[in-house]
């Protein structure tokens, strides 16, 4: 367990949530990936499956944070951990707000192009999703970072005017 903690610079016992939670959230992709593969195989193929594509989201995510470890400046490799989480969280619930608010405005596959529904239908998702995004941040104590991060994305939209 020291080792684990030296290699991700935990030096509190409280920071150790956020591997946890990092694995608890792969292996549940990974169940839910093997699931729709394996619907109509018996259990035990299920597990397996799920075991096999949580080594191998693993092996993923670790080769994103060797990747991304200078590029992102934070203090210690666990928060890492913390901004994947909130990159998770933040695409599933942008799905989870975007999909109530398109309902409500009464914008359907039936009642439009597909393509114009698909369209409103990410550009609703993407401005909840820059929303969510600053907020999940703070809530996850890493404001600073997915502030900044925010306002390159605005830039590249070509919306950076509207931050002065």
């Amino acid at each position: 367990m020291e080792q684990f903690k030296n290699r991700w610079q935990i030096k509190e016992n409280w920071q150790l949530l956020f591997p946890f939670l990092g694995i608890i959230g792969i292996v549940y992709t990974a169940y839910k990936i093997a699931l729709a593969f394996t619907k109509t195989f018996p259990i035990a193929v299920t597990i397996v499956a799920t075991l096999v594509i949580s080594f191998l989201l693993i092996r993923f995510f670790l080769y994103l944070f060797k990747k991304l470890e200078n590029k992102w400046l934070v203090e210690h490799r666990w928060e890492m951990i913390r901004i994947f989480i909130v990159f998770a969280i933040t695409g599933s619930s942008s799905v989870f707000v975007g999909r109530p608010i398109i309902k409500l405005l009464g914008i359907t596959k039936e009642n439009l192009n597909v393509f114009i529904y698909w369209f409103l239908y990410i550009a609703i998702g993407l401005i909840f999703y820059q929303i969510l995004l600053v907020t999940f941040g703070w809530l996850f104590g890493q404001f600073k970072f997915f502030w900044a991060f925010e306002k390159k994305m605005l830039r590249r939209f070509g919306l950076g005017r509207f931050l002065e």
